[in-house]
């Protein structure tokens, strides 16, 4: 896999163990990306002699918070005032957010709609413990015309914003986020070819 410099590759390590996590990182893949914060926190402790970068990249659960918040350096799931509130309450210092927003209208996918965004984040400019420093989103299930359609309009939106970064694209549409400027992917089973 050859990526331009100015995007960050995370691997999306929900189905890697540790051993897998140590080989990718031996060959300088230092960011990883995990769904559930049980699953994470383990895997940190076994990880904990290697310099990782850790971002959350699930749906997380305000109960969830309070043992992880001080141990990743990227939430790239904000998507309500519940756990903006959370997050206030628990951090020691300030967390760098994505804010993700839902494009492709699908009911299953967390995210703020669109329509509210701009509302999301005035109400979020009072705590001080996120940093808001980009938007993420989930392309569509096997539609990558919807999908093109959401990273069109995520780029759109951060530039609006003033915010520099695009979480979005994963292993099946990771090239169509990089056409529209994302500057974070999160790739699974695609590094699967590196072991």
């Amino acid at each position: 896999m050859n990526f331009n410099e100015s995007v960050t590759v995370i691997c999306a390590s929900k189905y890697f163990d540790t051993t897998q996590m140590r080989k990718l990182y031996q060959k300088q893949i230092f960011h990883f990306g995990e769904n559930r914060v049980q699953d994470m926190l383990k895997k940190m402790d076994e990880l904990a002699d290697l310099a990782i970068t850790w971002h959350f990249i699930g749906h997380l659960q305000t109960n969830k918070v309070k043992e992880m918040i001080n141990r990743i350096d990227y939430l790239h799931t904000l998507d309500r005032i519940s756990l903006a509130e959370s997050i206030q309450k628990y951090a020691y210092q300030s967390v760098k957010c994505f804010v993700q927003v839902n494009l492709t209208e699908e009911d299953q996918k967390s995210g703020i709609n669109p329509n509210n965004l701009t509302q999301f984040l005035l109400d979020i400019r009072k705590y001080d413990k996120i940093e808001v420093i980009g938007f993420m989103t989930i392309g569509k299930d096997n539609d990558l015309s919807a999908t093109e359609d959401a990273f069109r309009m995520l780029d759109s939106l951060a530039s609006q914003n003033n915010l520099a970064f695009r979480s979005m694209g994963m292993t099946n549409d990771y090239e169509i986020a990089i056409k529209h400027h994302a500057t974070h992917l999160r790739i699974g089973r695609k590094f699967l070819e590196m072991l």
